[in-house]
């Protein structure tokens, strides 16, 4: 092992993690080791930038076999993602890139390239079956870069033109700048949006998910979806027990109030790498309450701090995961909302795009 600097262990202004443990792939490991010199690692840390390389990857389509999910077709625009949440359970893809998933996945940052190429030709394939297409399952589609890169437009744009079904979910009030792609394909049936909405509060938003949009924010962008008629839901995700947990309600009644007719829930899932990161989060930003929380997510866990199994990843088991099904059960039903998997968009208007560069 080489002595190089050790992870930062204090929170870290605009960013989630506050360390940067190397990839769990990789043969060897860094390891900080006091030699009596005096040397304070935090004088030689570089300033903290995002770096955007090209992803050259061909297929864009990602297949879903999950029954917890209402998808069969997903596309992530971007590996990484700058929001910096750190409860995001996509982080430990990071390490199969040989980067962290702490820091690095929320600075080294990747792009879809020749999306519309690659994407006309799986959608041109004849045994391809247009179910609705997913965007914002792994990272946010409208995380900062989008801004720039315009890959989630670019997709929205090919959808548009071969009027195929797409659903989105994100955190960003980005995704108002294509309204008008949203609002064309809603009129065809063919959108769905769902905003994920974790807290209220700005000081917490700006501790769990530092880059996100502010929750007015993200109100204002069901609320201008809503009137611009394209159908829109919220997303109380991740609950955290003794964290947000108490917001449940107040979510739900926010947004459907700013134009949200479905909803759903996710329980806190922390995968991997997560486990720690959300640790050294709670060390932090709550140190008073680590041991509650995290005793409180075993509970709902089986004893361990995360369970991947099928039909219980996105719940829990046990009192504290069944208090919280009956608890948005009941708000359901008192705001009239309705389940995110009752969403039925059309997919007989598909019509292959045409090939890239074909005039005839």
């Amino acid at each position: 092992m080489s002595m190089l600097e050790e992870p930062r262990k204090e929170a870290i202004k605009g960013r989630g993690a506050v360390s940067n443990e190397a990839s769990r792939f990789l043969p060897t490991r860094t390891l900080v080791v006091d030699d009596g010199w005096g040397y304070d690692p935090a004088a030689d840390a570089t300033p903290l930038i995002t770096v955007v390389l090209p992803d050259r990857t061909k297929t864009l389509i990602t297949r879903n076999q999950s029954p917890d999910v209402p998808f069969d077709h997903s596309i992530n625009p971007y590996k990484g993602c700058e929001h910096g949440c750190i409860y995001c359970f996509a982080r430990p893809t990071h390490a199969f890139l040989d980067l962290s998933p702490g820091i690095d996945f929320e600075t080294r940052l990747f792009y879809k390239t020749h999306v519309r190429e690659h994407l006309t030709d799986e959608l041109c394939r004849k045994n391809y079956v247009p179910t609705p297409m997913a965007l914002g399952t792994n990272t946010d589609p409208y995380q900062p870069i989008e801004r720039e890169r315009r890959v989630t437009r670019e997709i929205l744009e090919v959808m548009l033109e071969c009027r195929h079904p797409v659903t989105l979910v994100t955190k960003s009030a980005g995704a108002l700048r294509d309204l008008d792609l949203w609002s064309e394909l809603a009129q065809l049936g063919l959108a769905h949006v769902n905003v994920s909405i974790t807290t209220l509060r700005r000081d917490l938003k700006t501790r769990l998910e530092p880059r996100t949009a502010s929750p007015e924010a993200r109100l204002r962008v069901l609320k201008e979806m809503s009137a611009a008629g394209v159908p829109v839901g919220v997303m109380a995700a991740p609950m955290i027990p003794f964290i947000n947990d108490n917001e449940l309600e107040d979510i739900l009644g926010a947004a459907r109030d700013h134009g949200a007719t479905h909803a759903n829930y996710i329980l806190l899932r922390l995968p991997l790498e997560v486990q720690l990161l959300f640790s050294e989060w709670l060390d932090s930003h709550y140190p008073d309450k680590k041991e509650r929380v995290l005793s409180a997510i075993r509970d709902t866990r089986g004893g361990a701090l995360y369970q991947s199994g099928f039909g219980q990843r996105m719940r829990g088991t046990g009192p504290i995961a069944e208090l919280f099904a009956k608890r948005f059960q009941i708000a359901m039903k008192k705001l009239g909302l309705l389940r995110e998997r009752n969403v039925r968009l059309r997919q007989d208007l598909f019509r292959p795009p045409s090939p890239q560069g074909s005039l005839f």
